[in-house]
């Protein structure tokens, strides 16, 4: 058996393979968020060790006991800043914190090339700018900091003991150089970040340490088991979809979203916000457009209008071709880069049902992803049949609107909802002998495709082009309003 081990924003899922590469069980863990001040957005790095051992433990005892190696994957950009003793100095800084957004014209004046040497223009959300906010802000906490991990490599040193990341996350952090694969001095010097406190760099399947006694009790584990380097959630989905080689995509519907291309080099294009970046294996790089909302509006409805999302979605299917959402709740990365932007619905009336809103939230949606093959396209990479992965997934009506939106073939798996876990094991799994690449990187067994229905494209894109229009609206009004 294989461990996938997955630090989600909402969730720690795992994932077992079995000898065949197979998923034999998963389980998962909840875990909450703090919003301190507007912008802010953090965790406590205790809570994910406790769920990750709740998540664990729910697995087979029997199964728990074949383990013969540990992959991770994770929630990409957090800030987890640890002192000389290896202990956390404060909660977590996470990916779509938005509180350094000065920082990041800071960064781009210190580092003009900032964006050709690391793939994008820094973000508020991405790891250096908040090494600066930091010393700006918490002087104190910052003058502590002897190490900075990512969200799974903290997992990783719960695990191991080990200060280790793999190359995908951290092409995430803005501190590292594509071309060379290595840590920028200058970046790191012109964010207020020693060097030394960055963890060693490893591919996705290098053994980054053993797992150690005392978590091996806490886990229901054998002690001295191989745990692998991993990658971030974007590559780790990549790995579990087989999206390994030069043209592989697809896209994934969980908190946030992205379209992912594999590419054979690196190409950044930064003017059209597209991320690139190196992939967990060697000698090969992705294009991606990243949204801070994907499929995040569903359940944030829900919560709001205190019904599942999936009674929602049902009446979604008969709601009137109505209101427009912008889905933007935590700002927006591409194509927008804009950190300030606020979701909001426009073209209510007195007739509104919940069905409507719901209809609306995933329209919203699929123009997002609309935008982001916009932005690919102009970064000369095109999409015409791409694979999806994450909870949101599970929704046809959704994965239809996207594919008829988009002009391109969806296809969701049997395993689609499993996602980055997946793809953390399949890593351990090569890592310690279950085969070779592409034996356990296959691309899985398509269980349903979702064509582009041609005779709703007219109507949706004259709905995409008023979304389209929103955007600038808002943000004038915005402007207004400050």
């Amino acid at each position: 058996m294989y461990l996938g081990i997955d630090l989600g924003t909402s969730a720690v899922k795992v994932c077992l393979l079995d000898e065949t590469g197979a998923v034999a069980e998963t389980a998962s863990s909840k875990l909450s968020i703090s919003f301190p001040f507007e912008g802010a957005s953090e965790q406590d790095c205790e809570s994910w060790w406790t769920a990750t051992c709740a998540a664990v433990l729910s697995l087979d005892p029997i199964l728990r006991g074949r383990v013969k190696g540990i992959g991770l994957s994770g929630q990409m950009h957090g800030a987890v800043l640890l002192d000389a003793a290896k202990h956390p100095l404060r909660p977590v800084i996470l990916w779509n914190d938005a509180r350094a957004a000065k920082e990041c014209e800071d960064l781009l004046r210190a580092v003009p090339d900032i964006g050709d040497v690391t793939g994008v223009y820094p973000m508020a959300g991405f790891t250096a700018p908040k090494l600066l906010w930091l010393a700006k802000h918490e002087p104190e906490t910052h003058a502590k900091i002897a190490h900075i991990l990512l969200p799974k490599d903290y997992l990783g040193l719960r695990l191991h003991g080990e200060l280790a990341t793999d190359f995908s996350d951290a092409s995430g952090t803005s501190w590292m150089d594509q071309r060379s694969r290595q840590w920028s001095l200058e970046i790191c010097q012109a964010s207020s970040t020693d060097i030394g406190w960055l963890p060693r760099i490893l591919h996705g399947s290098d053994i980054s340490g053993t797992l150690g006694p005392s978590p091996a009790a806490e886990l229901g584990l054998q002690a001295g088991i191989p745990v692998v380097a991993g990658a971030g959630d974007a590559a780790a989905g990549a790995v579990g979809i087989g999206a390994i080689s030069d043209g592989d995509g697809f896209l994934s519907l969980g908190t946030s979203g992205q379209l992912f291309m594999t590419t054979k080099d690196y190409r950044p294009n930064v003017k059209n916000r597209i991320h690139a970046y190196s992939h967990t294996l060697p000698d090969v790089w992705f294009q991606m457009a990243a949204m801070l909302n994907g499929a995040r509006p569903l359940a944030w409805l829900s919560e709001l209008l205190g019904r599942p999302i999936d009674a929602l979605l049902a009446e979604a299917e008969h709601g009137k071709d109505g209101p427009i959402f912008l889905p933007y709740l935590t700002g927006e990365r591409t194509p927008h880069g804009d950190t300030d932007i606020r979701a909001g619905f426009f073209g209510l009336s007195e007739s509104t049902t919940h069905g409507d809103l719901m209809r609306a939230v995933v329209e919203a949606v699929a123009f997002s992803f609309a935008d982001a093959s916009h932005a690919l396209e102009a970064a000369g990479t095109k999409t015409q049949s791409l694979l999806a992965i994450g909870g949101g997934t599970q929704s046809d009506l959704l994965m239809q609107t996207i594919a008829t939106v988009t002009d391109c073939e969806i296809a969701r798996s049997g395993s689609a909802d499993v996602g980055p876990a997946l793809g953390a094991a399949r890593l351990a799994m090569l890592a310690v002998g279950g085969g070779n690449v592409a034996s356990v990187m296959a691309k899985p067994t398509v269980e349903k495709r979702f064509n582009p229905q041609k005779s709703q494209q007219a109507m949706y894109a004259e709905k995409l082009a008023v979304f389209r229009a929103l955007y600038p609206a808002v943000k004038a009004a915005q402007g207004v309003n400050a």
